[in-house]
């Protein structure tokens, strides 16, 4: 069978000299691929390459050779009708559906129905047509429920769910997800997996993700793409081959790199031992290092509970799009507490945090508390400056601090570059840092872990832990229930329009039902700890001392 994408030597050199490649490599019809690898080591620039932006819309130096579409009995007629560097994203398009890691980019129009409507009515698709093909595109993507809604007014897991409705509406010959459960609940991890698992058996997809252990559930490694290409911080291929054998044979440096591991990959990588949680010795190990995390801190720390209270609302209600998103919301944002806000998509959880911010203003009801720090989703919607340095700069911060926020979230060979130029990652860590440099007693960051590997995810939540710990009042959104349970020392459940819980980490791991209203399901190895009354928290630092041992040793 001949293959959808034919790669040779194709290597990608952005200005500042970052990129991707060289790679050589096919993918056949109804082929999944999962592409691994560090924040920055040109996952997404390979997936733009992809789809015909680069070049033609992301300047860089390409190389190689690089054909997409055909195949087998392809939908293109030719076997090689397309070369996305040369012939652009309009050629490319007939071919490839993409779901970028930002989907609010991809949005052209007002209206769900109208934007997944849109790749049928460039093709001329038959008006009589496009109805049902939209119709089937939302329901395979969990999103028919937004059918009428405007895209202006969804959540970023919301439109998630569109753009993948709209990638696949027009069956495609190759998918590319550039992480596209990075803003879902567990419900919409669930939906997407199953949508892609729906895409046909000749439609080729391309995946990178960081959530490695929600898209495998409870599969593990066996759950992710058949087939992995792992590359390296610099960009360059590290392995292609058998997902299990890239996994077993280079799960250590890429757990030295920074990458997030499905469970039983990880665990193989930290303790040495194969087969999961469902191995005796996996079992045991863990369970003795328990006894290690026993005297660690769990939980809330002494006293937070009657700390001062910096910022609080009272009655508020917010109003957005035309409807009630939240209403008679109570909330106190303590000094030295971290409150991680949870709920599921759509529930009002970065809304909650506008409002805070005063960017939001309250149909009713009263903020009380000086103006917040606000670290948006979208890094771009906040940066200012010219620089990486300007950036974190911008205010007149002094330039010791500068310089130790550079290094703490791994900015410093950055530093000089446009912050446009960075990756994803890169710009979330850019915008928490600048946000951090000018202490304001109160913080919020909406989903600081979007777009992150692991390393990345840690020194982010280990700056939020340590603002905390230094007296100011921080409040996070956040999908990642290993995040909260390593980091928070409260979770408020946001569902129903106001606040439905507010537990500490450890007693929401084990209350069902506030877990069903966040939207969130436990991972196999905070069920574990839990099933076995381990203070996870503590697990989790014992387990996190272990991947810096790993690092070292290498």
């Amino acid at each position: 069978m001949r293959p959808v994408v034919h790669a040779v030597g194709l290597e990608v050199v952005l200005p500042g000299g970052d990129g991707v490649g060289p790679l050589t490599a096919d993918v056949a019809p109804g082929e999944h691929v999962l592409v691994l690898g560090p924040s920055g080591s040109g996952k997404t620039t390979l997936l733009r390459t992809l789809a015909g932006a680069v070049p033609q819309h992301v300047r860089a130096h390409v190389t190689g050779t690089l054909r997409v579409g055909g195949g087998e009995g392809g939908r293109g007629g030719s076997v090689f009708p397309v070369d996305p560097v040369s012939d652009g994203v309009a050629a490319t398009s007939a071919h490839v559906g993409t779901v970028a890691q930002d989907p609010v980019t991809g949005v052209c129009l007002t209206l769900v129905a109208d934007e997944v409507a849109l790749p049928l009515e460039n093709r001329a698709v038959p008006p009589e047509r496009i109805g049902p093909a939209v119709e089937g595109a939302l329901v395979v993507a969990g999103a028919a429920h937004l059918r009428e809604r405007a895209s202006g007014e969804l959540s970023g897991g919301e439109l998630q769910r569109v753009a993948l409705a709209a990638a696949t509406v027009a069956r495609p010959r190759v998918l590319l997800l550039d992480e596209p459960t990075s803003m879902l609940d567990a419900p919409g991890v669930a939906a997407v997996r199953d949508a892609v698992a729906r895409v046909g058996d000749d439609v080729a997809v391309v995946l990178v993700e960081h959530r490695l252990d929600e898209w495998a559930g409870q599969a593990g490694s066996a759950g992710l793409p058949p087939r992995t290409i792992a590359l390296a911080r610099s960009g360059r291929v590290l392995a292609d081959g058998p997902t299990a054998d890239v996994l077993a044979r280079h799960g250590r440096a890429l757990l030295r790199q920074g990458c997030w591991l499905p469970l039983d990959a990880e665990l193989e990588a930290l303790l040495g031992l194969g087969g999961g949680l469902a191995s005796d010795d996996v079992r045991r190990a863990l369970l003795a290092l328990a006894r290690e995390a026993a005297a660690a801190p769990s939980g809330l720390p002494a006293g937070s509970r009657t700390r001062e209270v910096v910022l609080r609302t009272r009655g508020l209600a917010v109003r957005a799009g035309g409807r009630e998103v939240l209403r008679d919301v109570d909330l106190d944002l303590r000094a030295g507490a971290l409150t991680a806000i949870v709920g599921a998509n759509g529930a009002g959880k970065s809304t909650l945090l506008a409002a805070l911010a005063g960017l939001e203003a309250p149909a009713a009801g009263t903020v009380e508390g000086p103006r917040a720090g606000l670290v948006f989703q979208d890094p771009e919607h906040q940066l200012v400056a010219a620089t990486v340095t300007g950036e974190i700069a911008f205010g007149a911060v002094a330039p010791g601090r500068v310089a130790e926020l550079l290094d703490a979230f791994d900015l410093r060979d950055w530093a000089d570059r446009s912050p446009y130029t960075l990756s994803g990652g890169q710009k979330r860590r850019l915008s928490l840092a600048a946000m951090l440099a000018h202490e304001r007693p109160v913080l919020l960051a909406d989903e600081p872990g979007f777009g992150l590997d692991r390393a990345a995810t840690r020194a982010a939540m280990a700056a939020l832990r340590e603002a905390a710990d230094g007296g100011l009042a921080v409040a996070l959104t956040s999908h990642d229930l290993r995040a909260v349970a390593a980091w928070a020392d409260r979770v408020v459940v946001v569902a129903g329009g106001g606040v439905a819980a507010d537990l500490t980490p450890e007693a929401f791991l084990r209350d069902a039902t506030a877990l069903a209203a966040a939207g969130m399901s436990v991972p196999a190895l905070l069920g574990f700890l839990v099933e076995h009354d381990v203070p996870v928290r503590g697990a989790l630092a014992v387990l996190e001392r272990l991947a810096d041992d790993v690092a070292v040793a290498a």
